[in-house]
């Protein structure tokens, strides 16, 4: 499909491994619009180490998420508390350390191309937050993928494959092209929702069958913006 068909045909999710936002509208994608799932692109969005970063750099593109504050991960571990307990479930919190995110989200192109991906997001996502495990550790992608029924040292050691490497690349760049500055995001045409609380809205404009937007809003006739993603929140991550 050529790619101006499909910005404004194909409506995408980006989502992201690291994300607890991100796992619970999976969930909630997963659980309550099953109809949706086989009409939409799933992209992984991650924050590329320094090689994904150069190349990404050298093709024209910047990533455009920031660390997020203390402050704001305070708010995020509270805010998430509230979330799971209202839906009945337990999370454990990881502990990432020096973490590379393209070993879990590159993994994810394996696990795809073997017709896998919910699966795997299912699996990564419960090791993630139901065990407290590291899924950027090679050990606990291999342990993920053998049980998938995936070569472990395929999927495991994805981020060493240069196609897969070149491939998470040009998804960062849809990234940019998309604006998609947290998770979850979800894209259709220049219609777009960030956010776990905007995933009814944007079932509610898939169900309506109306147009996307053709153009983006023009940041300047925008009233009380806030500065940085800093500022705001929709239950994404961002």
């Amino acid at each position: 499909m050529p790619a101006a068909d499909r910005k404004s045909k194909m409506p995408r999710f980006y989502f992201s491994l690291r994300s607890p936002y991100s796992w619970l509208a999976y969930r909630e994608l997963m659980s309550r619009h099953r109809d949706l799932v086989g009409r939409l692109e799933w992209l992984p969005f991650f924050e590329p180490d320094p090689e994904s970063s150069r190349e990404l750099t050298e093709q024209g593109g910047q990533f455009p998420y920031s660390e997020m504050s203390r402050e704001k991960n305070r708010y995020v571990l509270q805010d998430v508390g509230r979330l799971t307990k209202a839906r009945g479930i337990t999370v454990t919190w990881p502990v990432d350390r020096a973490p590379v995110w393209e070993v879990p989200h590159l993994g994810y192109l394996v696990a795809q191309e073997h017709g896998l991906g919910h699966e795997y997001i299912t699996a990564v996502y419960e090791a993630r937050f139901g065990a407290g495990l590291n899924i950027c550790d090679r050990e606990v992608i291999g342990d993920i993928g053998e049980k998938l029924g995936i070569d472990r040292c395929l999927i495991a050691d994805a981020s060493d494959d240069a196609d897969l490497r070149a491939e998470g690349v040009r998804i960062l760049l849809d990234v940019c092209k998309d604006g998609v500055f947290g998770v979850p995001f979800f894209v259709h045409g220049y219609t777009r929702f960030w956010g776990l609380d905007r995933l009814d809205d944007f079932v509610a404009h898939l169900g309506s069958r109306k147009a996307p937007a053709l153009t983006l809003v023009d940041p300047s006739t925008a009233v009380a913006l806030g500065r940085s993603v800093e500022d705001a929140h929709a239950g994404g991550c961002g």
